[in-house]
Order: structure tokens, then sequence, then C-alpha cells
């Protein structure tokens, strides 16, 4: 397959590290490069394959047991949203990291849906790749800062219109918007100089007046809601 590359797991010493299967898949090859080269160096992942086709992603991830797969929305071949649909299918257990140029709230309403666990933006700093990356290692969804303001804002001001609107606080709102870019309740706590236990009254209050139950179905919601006609109550 021309332009792919199926990359040796790499050993130290006598041990091969306990590494996280990564795929690159990306129609940029200089930008896939640059990602292979920052990920080579985080000792609990391993850049197992490359790919500029979409239409080859599935069989590559089979192949190589891939555990994440990072992907371009606009991935030449196959789209993203398509490879990541089919990508949930074949392969039900992998995770999906969604990159693209910009924010754009259709794109990434779309990706979530389509089935990607992350969202993140190529101008944004090469740590929120390795953040998305752990993150959804770990069973979380994952939106960079960036992708999180706007989609949050977005939600905000479309549903200050509305007749019945959830009433949310303003340290509800900052807690909303941190836990949707993937942040834990210590870390919000930290950020915003509040204990954690308030943090945590916090995320259940907000959980209650969406009538959501999980972090990935606020997420969710958050993005949905931009396209949907269903009111907040």
């Amino acid at each position: 397959m021309m332009g792919d590359q199926h990359l040796q797991e790499q050993t130290h010493g006598k041990f091969s590290l306990m590494k996280h299967r990564v795929l690159l898949a990306d129609g940029h090859k200089i930008f896939q490069e640059a990602l292979r080269f920052f990920l080579q160096d985080q000792p609990t992942v391993n850049v197992v394959g490359q790919t500029s086709d979409g239409r080859q992603v599935i069989p590559i991830a089979k192949d190589l047991a891939a555990h994440v797969v990072c992907i371009d929305f606009h991935m030449p071949g196959m789209g993203g949203i398509q490879v990541t649909r089919a990508l949930r299918l074949a392969i039900p257990s992998i995770k999906v990291v969604a990159i693209s140029a910009h924010a754009k709230r259709v794109e990434v309403m779309h990706m979530l849906s389509a089935g990607a666990d992350a969202f993140i933006t190529k101008t944004e700093s090469s740590q929120e790749l390795l953040h998305a990356v752990r993150a959804v290692l770990r069973g979380r969804s994952y939106l960079s800062p960036h992708v999180a303001s706007v989609v949050s804002n977005a939600w905000m001001t479309d549903n200050l219109g509305r007749k019945a609107p959830v009433v949310l606080g303003s340290q509800e709102r900052r807690v909303l918007n941190l836990v949707t870019s993937g942040h834990t309740s210590n870390q919000i706590a930290r950020l915003l100089l509040i204990a954690v236990s308030t943090v945590e009254v916090h995320r259940r209050n907000i959980m209650r007046k969406l009538g959501l139950h999980t972090v990935a179905d606020l997420t969710r919601y958050v993005i949905d809601n931009d396209c949907s006609e269903k009111r907040l109550a």
C-alpha cells in the first residue's frame, strides 16, 4: 500500500514496554510525520502504523491490532465521518481521536455522532493529542479546550432565546466547559480554586438539570443540541 507504513514495536533492553498501539491516519503527510515524531517519544505510546488513505484505515487497524486511531476529518479516499462509523462496526473496542483544521460545530457534531471519542484541532498544541489519547484509553470523551469552548458557547447562545432554558449558574457553566473538555473533578477544583466536593455538587446539578447520567452523554448532548429541536427542561 503506497504511503502506508507498518512500524515495528520498540523494545528497550530485554523487555518490551507495555505500550498502547496508535494508528495515524491523515491526508497531510508532513503533519502525519510531525505527530509520529511527537508520539514516538512518549513512553506508553507506540505508533504502529500510518496511512493517508481513508479506505485503508480499517484493514490496517485490524492487521496491526491498533488500540487508538487518530484520524483526519478530511481524510482522502474516505472521509473521517465514514471511516469512524465503519470502524465502530468493524472494531467496536477501538478508540477514535478526530483531528480537524477547524473547530466547526457541525464537524464536531457529526464526528461524535459517528462514534469518535475525542476531537481536537490542528492549530492547538501537540500536547492536546496526548491528552486526547490518554483520555480515550481511560474510557473518557475528550474535547480540546478550543473545541469545548466553541461548542459550549454555541450551546449557551442558542439556548438564551428559548422560552424555558436550563438555568445554569456561572460556576456551573465553567464546570460544564471543563467537564466536556475532559478534565477530572480534581483538575477542575484546582483550576477554579474550589473544593472537589463542590465540583461534584456542580456536576450532579448539571446532570440533573439536563437529565443525563454520564460525561459521554453530556458531551454528546452539548454537541447534538446545536442542531436539535429539543428544549432543555
